[in-house]
């Protein structure tokens, strides 16, 4: 019985990950994001999933990722500037962050 509700629970878990990809592209593209990055490969900016790999296991990207989406910045990936975009919530970056270190 217990292997049962562990298997139910994690399909439940696990169907919720396809609406999460879902939603962060959704939010992405209506953001604009898709405009400088992809989620495998550089255009203007790095890769989404270049971006999870460099912040792996730092607890303090995510709050310092979704203040850069909103502030802008340059430098780490290089010299081209990454412009603020302040039509993003707070809550909308913070979401596009998770979503994107989840690549």
């Amino acid at each position: 019985m217990k292997l049962l509700v562990a298997a139910v629970a994690a399909a439940g878990i696990l169907g919720a990950a396809p609406a999460f990809a879902d939603a962060g592209m959704d939010l992405a593209k209506a953001k604009n994001c898709l405009a400088c990055h992809a989620v495998d490969k550089k255009l203007v900016g790095p890769s989404y999933k270049d971006v999870a790999a460099k912040y792996k296991g730092d607890k303090t990207a995510a709050a310092m990722l979704a203040a850069k989406i909103q502030k802008g910045g340059v430098g780490t990936w290089g010299q081209i500037p990454m412009p603020p975009n302040p039509q993003v919530s707070a809550a909308e970056a913070t979401t596009l962050v998770e979503w994107i270190l989840a690549h």
